[in-house]
């Protein structure tokens, strides 16, 4: 039987000096006996797949609103499709792939309804007292706003994770701040989970507007990219079959990305020689632009290229710029009536035993919206705004 002593014995003997091993863990904010079967990271992994937030991600958008259909990607799925690209990028660099499943499964946890349209919404609103990152929302989701414990707030999870969390950092994401953990990088398995949302975005937003029809083949056929992977797999499809091309493009780019990355980061990998994680921390805090693991500079420029591309034609799509608009016009709507009245929230999101200063108000009503789902949001709206809707 596997003890936690033995897989940590494991990890010692089969990952790389520069991989995070769990028994050289920073450690958790509030102390806890170690679990005997689990290391700190597995442990961590858990709590976030049995957390709230974690549930909710299956009714929050990616890019289609979740009455759009059944097919398209949802905060879960995308979430899901991370980890399992992480965990393989991992595995093949000797990384710890617990600890990169556990920041892989809670890097969205802080999404907002409506993806990163209600992101925006609420960044605006929450001008001149702090904005709204999501980023920082899961830090805080994690370390304040779950509570499924009775000595402390929280999940209680170890500081690598922490710091992957907060400090996720792709096209999409801003990386977030708190002071106690501003001089601590995060490692590479934080890096590694960074790429594969980069990944997974690019792909999977070419296979939803495929499907929605808002992206044709033709759209993308500028790309050196999209082109190379297409030549892999055209020849062998019948040619008004565009379900299997679909579906083979995407996995053809996939595969495409990965090979690159991993020749290219592990050529890195041998070149600074790291001994230890501590090293691996104190690099990324300090040269994070100097890429260890990535892509090569050849297939960055043909990724950036294509990425722009679905950029204008998926994002800039007038039925996506219709749903952005709806999104933002409901979160606004939510979030004024709100601060007109706080009273209107529920008693356990607005306690009544204080008086509250405007911007503890705004951030109150903030968090409350950014944990809703798509279908909550919705209702909550006609619930305000539909006088024939029982509130």
């Amino acid at each position: 039987m596997f003890t936690r002593e033995k897989i940590e014995a494991l990890e010692e003997k089969n990952l790389a000096p520069y991989a995070m091993k769990s028994k050289f863990t920073a450690g958790r904010k509030h102390e806890e006996p170690q679990c005997a079967h689990r290391t700190c990271y597995q442990r961590d992994r858990d709590r976030i797949v049995h957390s709230e937030a974690f549930r909710k991600l299956e009714y929050k958008t990616q890019v289609f609103v979740i009455f759009e259909g059944d097919y398209y990607r949802t905060r879960l799925t995308h979430t899901i499709e991370v980890a399992q690209i992480a965990r393989s990028i991992g595995r093949s660099l000797q990384l710890n792939e617990d600890l990169i499943e556990a920041i892989a499964l809670a890097h969205d946890l802080g999404h907002s309804p409506f993806g990163h349209a209600g992101e925006s919404a609420l960044n605006l609103l929450m001008e001149g007292v702090g904005g709204f990152n999501h980023n920082f929302h899961s830090f805080e989701i994690v370390t304040e706003i779950e509570k499924r414990y009775p000595c402390f707030n929280g999940l209680n999870l170890s500081q690598e994770v922490l710091i992957g969390i907060l400090k996720h950092e792709t096209d999409y994401d801003d990386k977030g701040d708190v002071e106690e953990y501003r001089n601590i990088g995060p490692t590479f398995e934080a890096n590694v989970v960074d790429v594969a949302d980069g990944l997974a975005y690019l792909s999977h937003d070419i296979d939803d507007g495929m499907t929605s029809g808002c992206i044709a083949k033709e759209d993308l056929i500028e790309s050196e990219l999209w082109h190379n992977a297409a030549s892999k797999i055209e020849s062998t499809l019948e040619k008004n079959n565009i379900e299997m091309f679909k579906y083979q493009i995407v996995r053809a780019l996939i595969d495409m990305q990965i090979k690159d990355m991993l020749v290219y980061s592990n050529e890195k990998l041998e070149e600074v020689g790291f001994k230890s994680s501590d090293e691996v921390k104190d690099y990324n805090l300090k040269k994070m632009k100097n890429v260890i693991i990535g892509y090569s500079p050849e297939m960055k420029m043909q990724r950036d290229f294509l990425q722009k591309l679905v950029n204008e034609k998926l994002y800039g799509h007038y039925r996506v710029e219709r749903m952005t608009s709806k999104a933002s016009r409901i979160l606004n709507d939510l979030f004024e009536v709100y601060k007109k009245n706080p009273k209107q929230l529920p008693y356990d999101v607005y306690p009544r035993d204080r008086i509250y200063s405007e911007a503890e108000t705004r951030k109150i009503i903030c968090n409350h919206i950014a944990l809703m789902t798509d279908r909550f949001a919705l209702d909550e709206h006609k619930k305000l705004f539909n006088p024939y809707q029982k509130v």
